[in-house]
């Protein structure tokens, strides 16, 4: 039976949309939130776009309560299922770094044409804020950036670096097998909820019967098991300190004290290596903010938007 979201009623006061466009080789579905979603259009006179990207193995619907904190005036919020993921169909590259990198370049170009005057946000979550920092590095711009649980240091040297090698080892009995038995063996609900119980924090026990719930629809939403056997690799192989010098754009990291995929001290030395970066950190959480503590994220979104620089360039050396 499936768990209702406590921020259904946000949602809900929310004009949505889903659409899709065609890209590197593919159909990108994304859902349109706010300004434009009363129905598609060539040309959005949104003041803000903000891009949300989300992490491994989900979908866009992992960032909606993040979404449903941002419901503010001239807002037009565009969120993608990444290719071979939701109900996005694969790439024809490969679905490894360059090849998401490529797609969201692709992605954000398209959707800014339509909001052409607007100031460009984008938001990544977890894998996700690996795409958004290779994009930025790469050449994306964008007036400000937001990673949500960033992955800050390699996942084999985070808190549970043991917990990742197993997840490796699990992928690679995955690939080993036929296709359709790895399928299954990817997809494996138990699997799925040994990972949700791992990374939940809360000790609400709605909240978390709501987030396993939320795995269960979500987290096995992908194309065939190479997608997310090449996704798995990229997730585990890169991180954010790799292009964090050349991340040009005013960035804010929301950090938990409890994620079992980077530890704190890496998220400090991540905001010292970015050329402009606020870090704000939430406590009494792990790796699933945007499902545990949405409403905080959102008040940092906010705050760190409505600055008194905001909407400037950057400036080096501004860590704060």
């Amino acid at each position: 039976m499936t768990v209702a979201s406590p921020f259904a009623e946000q949602l809900a006061r929310l004009p949505t949309i889903e659409r899709s466009l065609p890209l590197a080789g593919g159909e990108t579905r994304f859902w349109e939130y706010g300004v434009g979603a009363d129905g598609p259009g060539e040309r959005h006179d949104a003041p803000t776009l903000v891009i949300v990207v989300h992490g491994y193995r989900g979908d866009h619907h992992g960032l909606e309560p993040v979404i449903a904190q941002l419901d503010r005036p001239g807002y037009r919020i565009v969120a993608p299922d990444l290719p071979g993921f939701g109900v996005s169909t694969p790439m024809a590259a490969t679905h490894d770094l360059a090849g998401y990198e490529g797609w969201l370049q692709e992605f954000a170009a398209a959707v800014r044409a339509e909001s052409p005057a607007a100031r460009v946000v984008i938001i990544g979550h977890s894998f996700g804020s690996i795409l958004v920092s290779a994009a930025l590095a790469g050449g994306l711009e964008v007036d400000d950036a937001i990673l949500i649980n960033p992955i800050a240091a390699p996942a084999l040297k985070g808190p549970r670096g043991v917990m990742t090698r197993v997840a490796i080892g699990y992928y690679r009995l995955g690939a080993a097998v036929p296709e359709r038995l790895g399928h299954v063996i990817l997809s494996s609900p138990v699997m799925v909820r040994v990972i949700s119980i791992t990374m939940a924090k809360t000790k609400d026990r709605a909240r978390r019967r709501w987030i396993h719930d939320q795995h269960d629809r979500y987290f096995s939403a992908f194309a065939n098991r190479t997608v997310v056997l090449d996704a798995f690799r990229a997730s585990v192989g890169h991180d954010i300190s790799e292009f964090a010098a050349r991340i040009p754009a005013p960035t804010l990291l929301i950090a938990a004290d409890q994620d079992d995929i980077t530890p704190l001290a890496a998220q400090h030395r991540l905001a010292e290596l970015l050329p402009d970066a606020r870090l704000v950190v939430l406590e009494g959480v792990g790796h699933l903010i945007h499902y545990e503590r949405p409403v905080e994220a959102g008040e940092a979104i906010t705050a760190f938007l409505d600055r008194p620089d905001g909407g400037r360039r950057p400036q080096a050396g501004s860590t704060a």
